[in-house]
């Protein structure tokens, strides 16, 4: 166990290294940042001083490893556009994206985890039919399309949730079902399969001899060996909502990381961009991780 875990680290350690220098590189590769910085009526005076200012007349390599010193001290330096320091920007807006994604995760789970059960337990009726077609449907429909048809009806129509903002939890009930289902479909589908190979193996059959209950077979063989492979995609889809959760917030306009990113990459206010690209990658680097080894934990085969 203790090889495998450093091995998946080091993975995780040269995966971490190569965001980075990419983040990195893509913003410098997108312009030339002084320019941006002063604007386009500055001279060539001005757009000289910002360069010397900011240190980007040094080689790229000496900017990068100064960047990256300071991001290891979460000093990612002072925004273009806004008088504060990129991290407590950032800070400030770390919470409502990590509850919208946290309350998200969770209505997906408690809803794909038992439709994904049932489908496979009711194999090739009109329970599996329609928990298949709820997914194609979760996958094909566009996640701004289905907040804003929340919205339209939830909101506009029977007035029961508030339409934007994150003052208060009722604030987060649409965007993180808008979220969830998105990811409900992956979860879903995989929970099936893995109860229908469950299922049909031969210990549950030997269950089913004894006489065993069907609550009992589900939960006690069924889904304990089908929700380890879960385990691993509901981390790599938290990761996905916190990377997709521009699209939400900017619907409902929750004051997140997914809305500051927007309105940063408007104003070019590089810092704030490379900032919360980098951290929402540790973020996913951190949770593929801690799945991995928790599933290695769980089933000895899959150190191998």
């Amino acid at each position: 166990m203790l090889g495998f875990a450093l091995r998946r680290i080091l993975v995780a350690v040269g995966v971490a290294l190569t965001v980075s220098v990419a983040s990195f590189m893509l913003l410098h590769l997108s312009g030339d940042l002084a320019t941006a910085i002063a604007g386009p009526e500055a001279t060539g005076e001005q757009i000289a001083a910002v360069r010397a200012q900011h240190g980007l007349d040094q080689p790229l390599v000496v900017q990068f490893a100064a960047w990256a010193w300071r991001a290891l001290h979460f000093d990612f330096g002072r925004s273009f556009y806004f008088p504060e320091q990129v991290t407590d920007l950032v800070a400030a807006r770390m919470p409502v994206t990590l509850t919208l994604g946290v309350i998200a995760l969770a209505v997906a789970l408690l809803v794909a985890i038992p439709l994904g059960v049932l489908a496979a337990f009711y194999r090739d009726t009109w329970l599996d039919r329609a928990a298949l077609a709820i997914s194609v449907l979760g996958q094909a429909m566009p996640s701004f399309w289905f907040g804003l048809t929340l919205i339209l009806i939830f909101s506009v129509n029977l007035r029961w949730l508030p339409v934007s903002g994150n003052a208060t939890w009722k604030h987060f009930i649409l965007p993180a079902v808008a979220l969830g289902y998105y990811a409900m479909p992956a979860v879903m589908r995989l929970t099936r399969n893995g109860m229908l190979e469950v299922l049909s193996s031969d210990y549950v059959r030997t269950a089913r001899a004894k006489g065993l209950p069907p609550r009992k077979i589900l939960i006690r063989h069924g889904l304990r060996n089908a929700v380890i492979p879960v385990i691993a995609l509901a981390a790599v889809q938290f990761g996905f909502m916190l990377g997709g959760s521009i699209v939400i917030e900017a619907v409902f306009s929750l004051q997140g990381l997914g809305q500051l990113a927007w309105e940063s990459i408007a104003r070019n206010d590089f810092p704030v961009v490379q900032a919360i690209v980098l951290v929402l990658a540790m973020i996913y680097i951190g949770l593929t991780l801690a799945a991995d080894l928790l599933n290695a934990l769980l089933d000895p085969r899959l150190r191998s």
